[in-house]
């Protein structure tokens, strides 16, 4: 086959991987900033090389995108079905950036491809994406919220006689690590799933063995340094609604909400191979953490919008996808 629908497809790939990038950078960095842990810069660029390491360790998640979600055929109906998905994915996430919604670019890239399937009568992995996507999108908010609550009720208790403002200061200098694990999970995560959808292009293409799991180093390379730049590119607006508009975090409840974080994304992704949201996560785990101090402390109104973004994002990236594979499929 020529290799030009193939790299077409592939750069679809890396433009989703890039609003990935600075569409959740916030993820990271949000609470690091908002309690000036650190500086804007200095946080896009550290989390930009966690990204860049965590993405070599996501290759279990990788192989749950490439070939656990849609059985595309081979040939040009094959890639356009993954154009199609991230051409869905893009859009989504495009206009939940400009409104400064968290929304999931996992989830996103998920629907996209499921969207695009059904507008081509191609297979879903039904049974497959309940188990390793389903299930993981309702749990991992729940555990988030949880897990929150008793990480900083913990510190409460073992700090509950020292001095707060040596405290804070402490908390400040270990949120850069938090942070930096944080962004680690994300590259773990993310750009794994980018990585998976461009080895499911090449096998569809012809230039990947079908049942072959490996992931090739080029690939897993170019994912990681493109979210890496998409990331040091930075998402402001979502940042402020992540760091500011669901709780003002002082150091140590930004500490939590990290540290429990990238526990989960971690155990998710190394363990089950499952492509959980790291806005999911995060998000929960602010909560969850907030919660600690008082329930009304919580901005409630605003966690409730950014549920329904996610409630939103299966069917709305889908459907554009769905729309692009029929134009696609009637021009060409």
């Amino acid at each position: 086959m020529d290799w030009l629908p193939v790299g077409i497809v592939i750069a679809l790939a890396m433009g989703f991987n890039y609003t990935n990038g600075f569409h959740d950078a916030a993820n990271a960095i949000a609470t690091s900033v908002s309690t000036r842990a650190l500086t804007p810069r200095v946080a896009l660029a550290m989390a930009a090389v966690a990204n860049l390491v965590g993405a070599f360790f996501g290759t279990k998640v990788a192989k749950t995108i490439g070939s656990g979600v849609i059985d595309a055929p081979s040939g040009n109906v094959g890639l356009m079905i993954c154009g199609a998905g991230l051409v869905g994915a893009i859009g989504w996430n495009l206009l939940t950036w400009w409104y400064g919604l968290p929304s999931s670019s996992s989830h996103a890239l998920i629907g996209g491809l499921g969207g695009a399937a059904l507008a081509a009568s191609a297979g879903v992995h039904w049974a497959s994406v309940f188990e390793k996507i389903i299930i993981p999108m309702i749990a991992s908010p729940i555990v988030g919220v949880v897990v929150g609550y008793l990480v900083m009720t913990s510190i409460l208790w073992l700090f509950r006689n020292a001095q707060p403002g040596r405290v804070s200061r402490g908390f400040r200098y270990a949120q850069t690590a938090s942070a930096a694990a944080m962004a680690f999970g994300h590259g773990l995560q993310d750009a794994a799933k980018t990585a998976g959808v461009v080895v499911l292009a090449l096998t569809v293409g012809g230039y990947h063995a079908p049942g072959d799991d490996s992931i090739p180093i080029w690939v897993l390379v170019l994912s990681a340094v493109v979210i890496s730049l998409g990331t040091y590119a930075g998402g402001w607006r979502i940042m402020r609604t992540l760091g500011r508009r669901i709780i003002h975090l002082d150091p140590p409840q930004g500490f939590a909400a990290e540290t429990t974080a990238a526990g989960i994304l971690y155990v998710a992704g190394l363990a089950f191979g499952a492509p959980i949201s790291t806005t999911h996560t995060i998000t929960s785990a602010i909560m969850g953490v907030g919660a600690t101090k008082r329930l009304s402390a919580v901005r409630w109104g605003v966690a409730g919008n950014i549920v329904g973004a996610w409630v939103l994002t299966f069917p709305g990236a889908g459907i554009v996808a769905a729309v692009s594979f029929w134009l696609v499929d009637l021009v060409v």
